[in-house]
Parts: C-alpha cells; sequence; structure tokens
C-alpha cells in the first residue's frame, strides 16, 4: 500500500519496536529462542471455516495444490458417509499467498450436523459443523473480549473465570499511581484528571481516544443495526458476560457505555486552555514491562496533549451514544449529547491540533494530521441525532460527502472514519434530500461491489487487496465485511450477505496459513497473542488470551524482531506467526475485537432467523392533516409493493424540524431523538400484496413542520 496510507492506519514503528520487546525487570531482551515457533505450517492442504458454516450461507474451501486440472471433492459426514461431491475449479496462482490453489464449493449442500470433512484427492480437512446457531459462542466471547479489557474495575471470576479474574487496575491503588489522579506530560497542563475506566487499548495498558472511539461506535451500532432489524434482543439485557445484566438496560450498551464514561472523562474542563477538547490518550510514562498484570502496574500515568481527532472521536461517539441510549437512559443521553457539541465547538475552534508521530514512549502515537474525515464522522452523527441544520450544513459542504470517496480499497480504521458517517447517513433515517440519500447509498453499495470484486479474483476469497496486508490487516478485513453486511441490508441482495459471511471464512482458518486467527475457534487457533496480561508463554502462571480474542493478523512490513527472524520472504497472506514477541503480526486490540463481535453478532442473527434480509418493497404516503401553532396530527400510508404478504412491520423516518410525536392511534409509535419507529398493531399486523396500512400521530412543533423525506420499512429504504 502506498506509504503515506501505511503511517495512517499503524502505530509509530519506534514506538512499537518498544511495545513488543520483552521487557524483564526493566531491559530489554530478545524471546528465548525455545519461546519463538517458526510461522506454523497448515496441517492440511484442504483449507476450511475450522468452525463451520451456516445452513443457508456459502461453504467454499480452498485447496493448496499444483495440479492444473479440477480434482474431484467429497464432502463425509462424522460416520464417514459422502454427503456431497463436486469438482473444484482451479484458480492457479494467488499472488497474496504465494500458493496454487483451487476452490471447491459445497454451498448447496443444507444439512446440519457436526464433525463434516472435505476430502480433495486425497486429502483431508479439518473437521468443521454445519449448523444454525454456529456462531452464537463467538457472539458471546467476541464482545466478552472488552469486559476482559475494561480499566478501573474488578474482572470477576464468576463471570470471566479464575484464571482471567484479577483486582481493578489503575485505580490508585498501590502500586498503581493513577488513573483516579493523572498528571499531564510536562508542559501540557497544570492540573490533574480523574479518567479511570475505560478499556485497555490493547496489549499494553494504555487508553486512546481515538482507537476508543471507532470500537465503542462499531460496538454501538452493532446493536443500532440490530434493532434495525428487530433481533436486537440477543444483545439485550442478561445476554452477556458483564456485571451490569439484570439492570435493564441492552448489555451491550452496559458494555460500551464503560467506554463512553472514559471517553467524557477526557474532555478538558470549562475554564481550563483547550477546554471542550479531549486528550489524545493516558499511558504510561515509559513502556510497561511484559508480563505485568493490570493491578501490579507501579509507573506513574500520564494525560498527552488535547488533539482535534481525539475532540472529533469524542463528539461522534458521544452523539451516536445520545441516540441510542435515549430509550433508556434518557439522562445519560443528555450527557452524551452535551459532551458531543461541546466537543464540536472546540474542536470547529481548534481545527488543527494534531497529535505527533513523535509522542510515542510508554503508547502508540496515533499521530493523524487529516482530520477532514473526522470532521465529516462527527457532523453526520450530530445530524442523524439532532437533526439541525448546522450539523446538517457540516455535512453536505464536506469534500467527504460532495465528492471524495468516503469508502478505500483498503477500508477504514481509526485513522480513517469518514465511511462511518456514510454508513450512519446511509441507514439512520434523516433529513437528507432523497437525491442525496440515494447517493449516500449507492456510495456503500458501490464499496461493497469493489469489496465483492476483490474476493472474486483471489483463491481465498478475501476482501483486502494483495497489497493490502499491513499492521491489523484481520481488522481491515472485518470492517470492510462490516460494509458488505450494510449493503445487504440497504438492497436485500444475498451477495453481500454471502460476501460477508465468507469474510468470517478467512478470520477461522480459510486462509493461506490455514489458521483460525480467533482465540478458542478451530482446529488451530492463535493462542499466544501480544498482551501483558494475557502472557502465558512468558510465564506459565499468567493464562493464554481468552476465547474470541482476534489476532493483528499478516503485516507484510515485518516490524517486530520475532517476525523479522521468522518470517522474512513470507508472501504477504502469510506474514504472520503465532508468538507472543510478534506484536506487529499478533497483537490484540478493542479496534480489532469491535469489528469481529459486530460480525459475530450479524451471523448470529441470521442463523437463528434462518432467511436472508428481505427486499424492501414499499411506498410510503405521509400527509399533514392539520397543522397549529404548536401541534400537528398526520396520517401515514405504508403500501406492501412486493409480491408476499408482510407479517409484522416496523416503519422508520425522522424529523428535522425537531418535531415530537405526543400520541398516535392505528400503530405504536416511538420517539429517539429525530428518530420516529412505528410499529404494527394486532389488527393490521399483516399487509398483503398490493395492500396498505395507516396510522396515525400527533406531535408537537415549534415553527417549522417540514415532511419526513425517508422511511424504511424493516429496515429497507422505501420509495
Amino acid at each position: 500500500m502506498p506509504p503515506s496510507e501505511s503511517l495512517r492506519r499503524r502505530r509509530t514503528l519506534c514506538a512499537v519496536l518498544l511495545a513488543g520487546s520483552l521487557l524483564v525487570g526493566g531491559a530489554l531482551t530478545a524471546p528465548a529462542a525455545a519461546a519463538v515457533p517458526t510461522a506454523a505450517a497448515a496441517t492440511t492442504a484442504v483449507r476450511v471455516n475450522q468452525v463451520g458454516y451456516l445452513p443457508d450461507g456459502p461453504k467454499h474451501a480452498t485447496v493448496v495444490t499444483t495440479s492444473s486440472q479440477a480434482l474431484t471433492w467429497q464432502l463425509r459426514t462424522a460416520s464417514g458417509t459422502v454427503a456431497a461431491s463436486g469438482s473444484t475449479v482451479p484458480r492457479g496462482a494467488d499472488h497474496a499467498s504465494g500458493q496454487s490453489v483451487q476452490v471447491a464449493d459445497f454451498s448447496s449442500y443444507r444439512d446440519t450436523g457436526s464433525g463434516y470433512v472435505l476430502t480433495v484427492d486425497g486429502r483431508s480437512s479439518d473437521p468443521f459443523d454445519i449448523r444454525a446457531n454456529l456462531y452464537d459462542g463467538l457472539r458471546s466471547d467476541a464482545m466478552a473480549f472488552f469486559y476482559h479489557q475494561r480499566s478501573g474495575i474488578a474482572i470477576e471470576s464468576s463471570l470471566v473465570g479464575s484464571a482471567y479474574a484479577h483486582p481493578a487496575g489503575h485505580l490508585g491503588v498501590a502500586p498503581n499511581k493513577g488513573d483516579t489522579s493523572v498528571p499531564c506530560q510536562s508542559g501540557v497542563c497544570d492540573y490533574t484528571r480523574d479518567v479511570r475506566g475505560g478499556w485497555y487499548d490493547a496489549g499494553d495498558q494504555g487508553k486512546y481516544v481515538v482507537n476508543g472511539g471507532i470500537s465503542t461506535w462499531l460496538v454501538v451500532n452493532s446493536f443500532e443495526r440490530a434493532k434495525r432489524a428487530g433481533t436486537h434482543e440477543a444483545l439485550g439485557d442478561s445476554t452477556l458476560r458483564v456485571p451490569e445484566r439484570g439492570n435493564g438496560v441492552p448489555d451491550v450498551l452496559d458494555e460500551a457505555r464503560w467506554e463512553l464514561d472514559f471517553l467524557m472523562r477526557m474532555q478538558v474542563p470549562d475554564g481550563k486552555p483547550y477546554a471542550g477538547m479531549a486528550f489524545h490518550k493516558v499511558h504510561d510514562a515509559a513502556w510497561t514491562a511484559l508480563p505485568t498484570r493490570p493491578e501490579l502496574d507501579s509507573q506513574v500515568r500520564e494525560l498527552h496533549r488535547p488533539s482535534t481527532a481525539a475532540t472529533l472521536n469524542l463528539a461522534a461517539a458521544a452523539a451516536q451514544c445520545a441516540r441510542v441510549y435515549r430509550a433508556y437512559d434518557a439522562a445519560f443521553a443528555d450527557r452524551c449529547l452535551a459532551a458531543a457539541r461541546k466537543a464540536w465547538t472546540a474542536a470547529r475552534a481548534n481545527p488543527a491540533l494534531y497529535a505527533p508521530d513523535s509522542d510515542s514512549t510508554g503508547g502508540g502515537a496515533y499521530g493523524d494530521a487529516q482530520v477532514t474525515d473526522e470532521f465529516y464522522w462527527a457532523a453526520a452523527e450530530l445530524y442523524a441525532t439532532t437533526g439541525e441544520s448546522a450539523y446538517r450544513d457540516a455535512v453536505t459542504s464536506s469534500s467527504w460527502h460532495t465528492s471524495a470517496s468516503a469508502f478505500t480499497r483498503y477500508g477504514f480504521g481509526w485513522a480513517d472514519t469518514a465511511a462511518l458517517g456514510r454508513l450512519t447517513l446511509a441507514t439512520v433515517p434523516n433529513g437528507l434530500p432523497a437525491a442525496d440519500l440515494t447517493r449516500v447509498r449507492s456510495s456503500v453499495t458501490a464499496a461493497a461491489d469493489t469489496h465483492l470484486s476483490t474476493m472474486a479474483g483471489q483463491g481465498y476469497g478475501v476482501p483486502i487487496p494483495t497489497d493490502g496486508y499491513f499492521w491489523g490487516s484481520n481488522s481491515e478485513l472485518a470492517n470492510n465485511a462490516i460494509v458488505l453486511a450494510v449493503a445487504g441490508e440497504l438492497t436485500g441482495d444475498g451477495r453481500y450477505r454471502a460476501g460477508a459471511l465468507e469474510a468470517m471464512d478467512y478470520l477461522l482458518g480459510r486462509n493461506a496459513l490455514g489458521q483460525s486467527y480467533v482465540t478458542g475457534y478451530g482446529e488451530t487457533s492463535s493462542r499466544n497473542q501480544h498482551h501483558r496480561f494475557w502472557a502465558h508463554q512468558v510465564d506459565a502462571s499468567l493464562p493464554n488470551p481468552p476465547a474470541g480474542s482476534l489476532a493483528g493478523g499478516p503485516n507484510s512490513g515485518l516490524q517486530d524482531p520475532v517476525a523479522q527472524e521468522r518470517l522474512t520472504g513470507c508472501a504477504p497472506a502469510a506474514c504472520y506467526i503465532d508468538d507472543i514477541g510478534s506484536y506487529s503480526t499478533n497483537e490484540v486490540a478493542v479496534n480489532w475485537n469491535a469489528p469481529l463481535a459486530w460480525l459475530a453478532a450479524y451471523a448470529a442473527e441470521r442463523a437463528t432467523d434462518g432467511g436472508e434480509q428481505p427486499t424492501a418493497s414499499c411506498a410510503v404516503t405521509y400527509t399533514v392533516d392539520n397543522s397549529w401553532s404548536d401541534g400537528f396530527t398526520a396520517t401515514v400510508t405504508v403500501k406492501n409493493t412486493g409480491s408476499s404478504a408482510v407479517d409484522g412491520w416496523r416503519l422508520g423516518w425522522s424529523y428535522s424540524g425537531g418535531q415530537r410525536v405526543t400520541s398516535a392511534w392505528n400503530a405504536t409509535v416511538t420517539q429517539s431523538g429525530t428518530d420516529v419507529v412505528a410499529r404494527n398493531v394486532d389488527w393490521n399486523r399483516v399487509i398483503p400484496a398490493g395492500g396498505t396500512a395507516s396510522f396515525g400521530v400527533q406531535g408537537s412543533k415549534s415553527g417549522s413542520n417540514p415532511t419526513p423525506t425517508a422511511f424504511t420499512l424493516d429496515g429497507g429504504a422505501c420509495a
């Protein structure tokens, strides 16, 4: 990839060279030779998703072979019975893996069972399952990663098991020095801040606003998308392993709130220089030794200078919070919105306060000198939440909205966030003109089409290009899979869902190394990811990473000593080693697990409902029947223009003029911020093909009463 892109997507090299080295007693040492394995050879030439496949999903395997002729494949049950057979398709040289491959497609087989094996030319795959609940466990484990990474709270054995339990870290209890009263770096400020809580970012124990912002957005967006699909109960209260379960709030929002509270604590207080901005990060003054349990870290913690990028991450995440949390905790939503507005105003007043790449002692620099994309993202979130014209104008005047593509061939990430704003505008009801909204949604499907084209040209079906195997490549792949999933939501086209699921196949073993990159999932899975506490490889008294932790993945840059020693000459997709010292290929991070959790929830819900996202076939008429100085009534009619009946419906829209629904008839209507959702009542639950359902609303207004311009039926756009 271009060097400028690479720099924007990874930590500063000089910083991570220190981060990944093993520190013993404060001295840098190389890992012992016996502790550094060579890159593992795949156990079989027949590469599959080692967890399995959904009955109604795509089922592809890649076969490494020098043969140029099609080969016969057989799908065998656990008892050895041949359940299906066919011929592979030769693909020849696969440049990313450096292998010659063929592809077997057994998607038409839909029976369920455990212990299936695919045999090709006398060689057999690892065993795998075909079942509808395939991703239920990963949905839970991938989300549990964030509880494990919490700072400032005891991690309870009743939730994670005794091996992973530990006292609260960084609460100022000896030997910890913080994070309850953290000083700034010299010259940054003359006061201290309570910045307890939040998630440890990665394998170290630093906390970064720019990485926390995108990670929080993905976690909350997972719930917001599931709510549109009507499947959010799977992420509801008492569904995940969090201490807040049973409080009446969806568990996934409880988890994200732990980080949101921290992000708002990082905001510079009123009366101080740069008030309203966000400190860029907080971490140890020097790199934390490996291994170190969080509660035993004795170093001084430091706040680092505020940055425009961090401030806009806070604005975006807090604006999203105000929209999604309002139905569960209006006071918290108000606090989020106030923080978002203040951050936006501060960022506008300080548009070029960049975090320097040189600030890399004790933690990654996360430097980012291009923040127009963060401005676009934050404006989009504030507009989607408030409907206010000032934020709309900031959206529509942005170059990311009017000309530049928000999606790159590599994908979005912590330094490239315009796509997040575009996804919000495409899916959350808002007041953009119909033509503009169509263009926004078309840009999502165009990006998804690019990813599908990239996948079609590769032997392993990977939605990243051959030159895209850089630091954290697995997260870029997962982010691109999210774009595919959203395109499926917008269009109902099953190709996009299939593409998103096939990306999961790559993460779980159908790849150049035959390696599942998710701890605890698959026959050959990662288990030695780079982490200060999950460090069994260097201290047998400590655990391996818990199940559901995603490794960073292949990185052709080889930016750590272990990778340089063991992987020199590797093909891009093979530049990975499961060693705790290979931080550039094998670290964990919240912004890598967040898209994994998003995709696992997406795959799990599709597994349980057994069907693909239906195409929205509907037309809506919104008629204002009566209007007075501070109120109005309106009739809404939704027509089913499809060929089959709709059984149970949810119609969504947004008000751009500050209107509030006060009552409704013939439907159950709720409002959160500007977003309105109407649900059927018993007597109009079914809308036959060609039929209609009508209901009425009464609302309050102040001044104008603009008519909504965009409607969604069960998450799909209506005409």
